[in-house]
């Protein structure tokens, strides 16, 4: 081989060539470093782009399905229309509680079978916050009636604002499964109490007003105050003086308390208060329970006019818990979809549906102007399906197509939980990863994950 130098051309001796031969190896041997350098680095940007700073979990209680393509359908006349509907991650979710099962065989050749061993909200609330299977009835304790870390308390270690917020009673089964710890969800007042006195939420939204009925107006009768830790608890919130230590500097943070709407919808923007409870101006739900023909058309019944929609709560709980520089995490529930069910009323599900639609619109909304996608993960899913809800022909999954201002025919076939899939939807850093998850497959709802798999994700993403 010959080779030119700055002398001229001649032929390079043995000494030459093993100097050139070095001096290749490490060019290549640095081309190799700096390439998996920044492979390295790739790779580590893209984790980190994985790893959320804020997660919002959105949970319709007892939709199904058909629940969403019924408010889809009344709305718009078409399925798919609902802003979660267009996430990248759509799949389908198991429900059932510690001892149960899904099994997509049994659900294809009778439906009937769905009936079978449901889940109730404590126990798929627990599932969800928690990450692990337990016994009907269990508030953040596993089988064993044990305490389990849910993903609230996780954000709080990490420095982060957290909250709850529904539309039914504060201390109600899904809030009290991501913020407190009890063996029995019917002990409310304890509960509530957990939450308002010994919680590091900064955000807690909802019902349960011992001064109101549920269409909202004075109660005239003894006043309940068990969905709001007692009354001790209730005129310590009245005064300005129940706290609890909400930023672990030893000094208990007290609570500003709102009730009325006018005060929710100030509270969309500008300044907040370090921690906020609202407590609606309703017993136990915002809407569903008001007097009125509860068979008649969404909205045929005038809504309660001084309570707040679950978007307007929504936009004051981010206004809130975005102050914080380490981002936040926030559980929202329609918890009402759940109880219209339960009763067949099919106009006030609509409406209860609905409400929660708008409510993900408004995360959604406030991720495009005040977080970021690639820092914030939204999952929007149910806790599990109630009354079996179908079209005419109870084999078929889908609900027949009807024009928009229409309720569509339903058939409700159960007046209980049900074992069926719920949809499961996500969007931002880290929702790939229940892609993952989703290692199941049933013949008519596709992939699917478990209701363990949102803490166990969270959690992880959360360590990342």
């Amino acid at each position: 081989m010959f080779t030119r130098n700055k002398e001229g051309e001649r032929p390079m001796n043995r000494n030459h060539r093993r100097i050139q031969h070095h001096l290749s190896a490490l060019l290549l041997l640095s081309l190799i470093l700096s390439s998996c350098a920044a492979f390295t680095n790739s790779a580590a940007k893209s984790q980190e782009s994985e790893v959320p700073r804020n997660v919002i979990v959105m949970i319709a209680d007892g939709c199904g399905f058909n629940h969403v393509l019924a408010a889809d359908l009344y709305q718009r006349g078409k399925a798919g229309t609902q802003v979660y509907e267009r996430f990248p991650v759509k799949l389908a979710m198991s429900t059932f509680a510690d001892g149960g099962e899904y099994s997509p065989s049994k659900a294809k050749k009778d439906p009937k079978y769905l009936d079978t061993n449901p889940t109730d909200s404590a126990a798929a609330a627990t599932a969800m916050a928690c990450g692990v299977k337990t016994y009907n009835g269990a508030i953040g304790v596993d089988k064993d009636k044990k305490p389990v870390p849910n993903i609230l308390e996780r954000a709080e270690a990490l420095g982060k604002a957290t909250g709850v917020v529904t539309t039914v009673p504060i201390s109600h089964a899904t809030p009290a499964g991501f913020a407190a710890h009890n063996p029995s969800r019917n002990n409310y007042e304890r509960i509530g109490r957990q939450m308002i006195r010994r919680s590091a939420l900064e955000v807690i939204m909802g019902c349960g007003n011992p001064a109101f009925n549920d269409s909202a107006k004075p109660t005239t009768g003894p006043l309940d105050y068990k969905y709001v830790g007692g009354k001790r608890t209730w005129d310590g919130l009245l005064q300005g003086k129940a706290a609890a230590d909400a930023d672990a500097d030893g000094v208990p943070d007290p609570w500003t308390l709102i009730q009325t709407r006018e005060q929710f919808q100030k509270l969309d923007t500008g300044p907040a208060p370090k921690r906020l409870l609202g407590v609606a101006q309703a017993a136990t739900s915002l809407q569903v329970y008001r007097k009125g023909d509860v068979k008649a058309a969404p909205y045929a019944v005038p809504l309660n006019p001084n309570v707040p929609t679950l978007a307007e709560m929504t936009r004051a709980a981010l206004n809130v818990l975005d102050d914080n520089p380490k981002g936040l995490c926030l559980m929202i529930e329609g918890g009402a979809v759940d109880w219209a069910a339960h009763a067949h009323q099919s106009g006030r599900m609509i409406e209860e549906e609905l409400d929660f639609d708008k409510a993900v619109e408004a995360v959604v909304d406030w991720v495009g102007k005040n977080g970021n996608w690639k820092d914030t993960l939204v999952i929007v899913t149910a806790d599990h399906e109630t009354g079996r809800l179908t079209g005419k022909n109870p084999r078929k999954p889908g609900l027949k197509s009807s024009p928009a201002g229409k309720i569509p025919e339903m058939l409700w076939n159960s007046g209980g939980h049900t074992n069926s899939l719920v949809p499961f939807f996500a969007k931002g850093a880290g929702a790939e990863r229940f892609v993952q998850r989703a290692t199941q497959k049933d013949p008519v709802r596709g992939r699917y994950l478990d209701n363990t798999d949102i803490a166990k994700v969270v959690f992880s993403l959360m360590q990342d």
